[in-house]
C-alpha cells in the first residue's frame, strides 16, 4: 500500500472541504476534521481520515443528518441528556463532553448521556478535552454486533470502547482508549491481505472456534475471556440502555443501510479532583506515580515501562513535526 506524508493542517483542510461539498456547516465540518486528524496523529489511523468517505456516502444516502438541532436537557444538579437529532456523533460526543465539563466544574461531576448520534470517533479526544481541564473523563459508547459474548458462537455485542483521561501537573495526561474487543477488526484484515496467520484468540469461526487463519474470522472475541465480555456489557448497558438507545444486536451497522440513522448512545462522566481531594496534591501524585512506573525496571524485550496512551502522545509530538502518513488513495479522494 503506497502512503504519502501531509501536515496535520493540511489534511484537515482537505476533510473540511470535502465535507462542506456535501452542505455540512462549516463548524460542523472543522470539529469532524478535528477529531479525525487527532486520531491519525496519535497512529490510530483506523479512527482517523480515511473514515471521511464512509461518513459522505451516509451524508449523500441520508443516514446523518447535515443540519440537526442538537439540544440539551438538564435532567438534574449534575445529569444532562443530548439529543443529537441524528447528526456526526463527533459534535454530538463534543457537546456532550462540554456540558460534563462545565458541570463537573460547578457541582464536582458531570454525567451526560446522548442520544440519536451516530459514530463519534476516537474516544480519547473527548477525556482529552478534561484533562486539559485538570478534571479526570470517562467515555464509553457501543458499536454495532462483530464480538460474541463468552462462551457464544455468534455475535451479539460490538467492539464497545471505554476511555479514561487523567491530569497530572507537570505530565502528559494518563489517557487509555481501548475497545473491549481484543483487537480491531481492521487488524486481521491488515493480517489477511500480508498473508500472515493471526495469533490464536483474535477471532472465531462461524461455530465459535477460535481460529488463525484471518480468512475464515467470522467474529472477534472479547478481550480477557469473560471480563472483557462483561466491560463490553457495561459499556453497552452504559452508552445504550442508559441513553435510550438500542443494544447489542438491534444497533444499526455503520457499513450498511446507509440511508439510515443509527440511532447511537454515548456516555460521559467528569469528574473534579478537588471535590474530593487536595487538587494540587492529586496532580502531584500522577506526577509521582507516572515517575514511578518509569523508573520500574522493564522486562526483557522492553526498554522502558510506558503508561496507557504515551506511545500515542510520542505519536502525535513526532506526527505534528513531521505530518501525518495516510494511504495514497485516501489522499487522492481528499484532494480531488
Amino acid at each position: 500500500m503506497s502512503t504519502v506524508t501531509v501536515q496535520a493542517e493540511e489534511v484537515k483542510r482537505l476533510v473540511v472541504a470535502k465535507l462542506e461539498q456535501t452542505g455540512l456547516e462549516k463548524d460542523h465540518a472543522e470539529k469532524v476534521a478535528s477529531i479525525l486528524i487527532h486520531a491519525d496523529l496519535r497512529g490510530v489511523s483506523s479512527h482517523g481520515v480515511l473514515r471521511t468517505e464512509h461518513y459522505i456516502n451516509r451524508l449523500n444516502e441520508g443516514g446523518l443528518n447535515k443540519t440537526p438541532n442538537i439540544s440539551v436537557n438538564n435532567t438534574g444538579p449534575v445529569t444532562a441528556v443530548v439529543d443529537g437529532d441524528n447528526g456526526f456523533g463527533h459534535v454530538i460526543a463534543d457537546k456532550a463532553m462540554e456540558v460534563a465539563i462545565e458541570s463537573a466544574k460547578e457541582n464536582g461531576v458531570g454525567m451526560v448521556t446522548a442520544m440519536n448520534s451516530s459514530h463519534c470517533g476516537a474516544l480519547s479526544y473527548f477525556v482529552n478535552r478534561a484533562a486539559e481541564e485538570q478534571l479526570i473523563g470517562i467515555a464509553m459508547t457501543h458499536t454495532d454486533k462483530i464480538v460474541v459474548p463468552f462462551g457464544g458462537k455468534k455475535p451479539f455485542l460490538g467492539t464497545n470502547p471505554i476511555a479514561y483521561g487523567v491530569p497530572a501537573k507537570k505530565k502528559k495526561p494518563f489517557i487509555l482508549d481501548m475497545a473491549t474487543s481484543t483487537v480491531a477488526l481492521g487488524k486481521i484484515l491488515q493480517f489477511k491481505e500480508e498473508g500472515k496467520d493471526i495469533p490464536a484468540g483474535w477471532g472465531v469461526d462461524a461455530e465459535g472456534n477460535t481460529v488463525t487463519d484471518p480468512s475464515k474470522v467470522e467474529a472477534l472475541s472479547p478481550f480477557g475471556g469473560p471480563k472483557g465480555y462483561g466491560l463490553s456489557l457495561i459499556v453497552d448497558i452504559f452508552s445504550g440502555l442508559l441513553a435510550g438507545a438500542a443494544f447489542g444486536p438491534h444497533v444499526n451497522k455503520m457499513y450498511g443501510d446507509l440511508d439510515k440513522y443509527r440511532h447511537l448512545g454515548h456516555y460521559f462522566c467528569v469528574i473534579n479532583p478537588s471535590y474530593f481531594t487536595d487538587k494540587d496534591s492529586f496532580l502531584e501524585n500522577m506526577d509521582q506515580m507516572i515517575d514511578e512506573l518509569h523508573n520500574a525496571s522493564p522486562a526483557e524485550g522492553f526498554d522502558k515501562v510506558l503508561i496507557p496512551g504515551e506511545i500515542e502522545q510520542l505519536n502525535e509530538e513526532k506526527n505534528r513535526k513531521e505530518g501525518v502518513t495516510i494511504a495514497a488513495s485516501v489522499y487522492e479522494y481528499l484532494a480531488n
